[in-house]
């Protein structure tokens, strides 16, 4: 296993415990690293979801889309990043977006 690939699995057990600076912290780590990491933007969305910071965790849930367009998980992902921005600020342009994304993936699936 890669030296990166093992940092994330420790950074995903940061996540369990809910030691959410530290694990995003570790997180921007490895993206600065390897921009390409699409795991550690998935995770960054998620950490950055669960504590708040919505437009954070919908630029790291867009870049996995952007690193792999044709993954219907990441969109999929990234309709529940905007779900639960949309929860988090009622601005209704994330059920919209919300919405696109999972349309997205739907299509993605059926290919």
């Amino acid at each position: 296993m890669s030296d990166i690939h093992s940092r994330y699995n420790d950074i995903e057990k940061l996540i369990d415990d809910e030691r959410f600076p530290e694990a995003i912290e570790g997180l921007i780590g490895i993206v600065q690293e390897d921009d390409s990491f699409v795991l550690g933007h998935l995770a960054l969305a998620r950490v950055y979801t669960k504590t708040g910071q919505h437009e954070e965790a919908i630029r790291h849930g867009e870049k996995a889309c952007e690193l792999e367009p044709q993954d219907p998980f990441n969109f999929t992902a990234l309709s529940v990043t905007y779900q639960r921005a949309w929860a988090g600020t009622q601005e209704q342009q994330f059920i919209t977006k919300a919405e696109d994304a999972m349309a997205r993936a739907r299509q993605l699936q059926s290919h």
